[in-house]
């Protein structure tokens, strides 16, 4: 599955930016791409917490590619996948260091556009099935059969849109491989390099629903559709986790 591509040419520049005190460089946004540069009330790229980690994360390297990889890899395995609430802020998922593939994706796009890098959603309907084993057996027969909120991140380096999903953290990745919950079959590598996609769900995708700038109110109504109230939803993901948890530290899980 490929993602997408656009004809227009767009050159970054960089630009120093004042950012908690201390000058950092970022890249002038590519023209015509304010709609994937700009926050809205879940993916809140312009919180504080948001800009701090991002120049955190790609200090002071010298090109958007760079950034967009350590970006990709501080999401990936340091926000640990875990189930949560839909309708999350990327600043909420920024905190609690842990989510669910909207959590990390939103967290993903917010963390990009914090530093001027172009970057959207490409919604999937996936099959259930992409979380056997990973997820308690009881979470596991409650999940409608088809997840039709899933999204991953694409970004727009060296002039083209490249998809770079975090789903999985490594940890839980290698876990997965060695209990034979998922093979390298189906998910060969969840490492991207900055020239290739990287799609860690493509065995399981049932339906492409293409690409965003915003999913805010998709997020919201799969909250509404999928989740129980939450104080309920809340005491049941805990439980959950506490199983994906064991599993990432190849503990004993039943």
């Amino acid at each position: 599955m490929v993602s997408g591509s656009v004809n227009k040419k767009c050159v970054f520049h960089r630009n120093p930016i004042l950012a908690e005190g201390c000058a950092r460089m970022v890249w002038e946004s590519p023209k015509g791409m304010d709609e994937y540069l700009r926050p809205t009330e879940l993916c809140d790229c312009n919180d504080p917490a948001i800009r701090r980690r991002a120049q955190e994360i790609i200090k002071d390297i010298g090109t958007p590619k760079e950034a967009a990889l350590l970006i990709f890899h501080h999401v990936r395995d340091r926000i640990l996948f875990a189930l949560d609430n839909l309708d999350v802020k990327a600043s909420d998922t920024l905190r609690k260091g842990f989510g669910l593939c909207v959590g990390k994706t939103n967290l993903q796009v917010a963390l990009l556009r914090s530093v001027g890098i172009p970057a959207r959603y490409h919604q999937v309907v996936l099959s259930k099935n992409c979380l056997k084993g990973i997820v308690s057996s009881t979470t596991f027969n409650g999940t409608p059969e088809r997840i039709w909120w899933h999204p991953w991140c694409e970004c727009y380096i060296s002039g083209r849109w490249m998809a770079c999903e975090t789903l999985f953290d490594k940890r839980l990745y290698e876990a997965c491989l060695e209990r034979g919950i998922i093979t390298r079959e189906q998910i060969p590598t969840i490492d991207w390099d900055g020239e290739n996609d990287v799609i860690q769900v493509t065995p399981w995708i049932l339906e492409d629903r293409g690409t965003h700038h915003n999913l805010d109110e998709e997020f919201r109504r799969a909250q509404k559709e999928a989740m129980p109230p939450r104080i309920i939803a809340n005491m049941l993901l805990y439980f959950t986790n506490r199983y994906t948890n064991k599993l990432r530290s190849r503990g004993r899980v039943q």
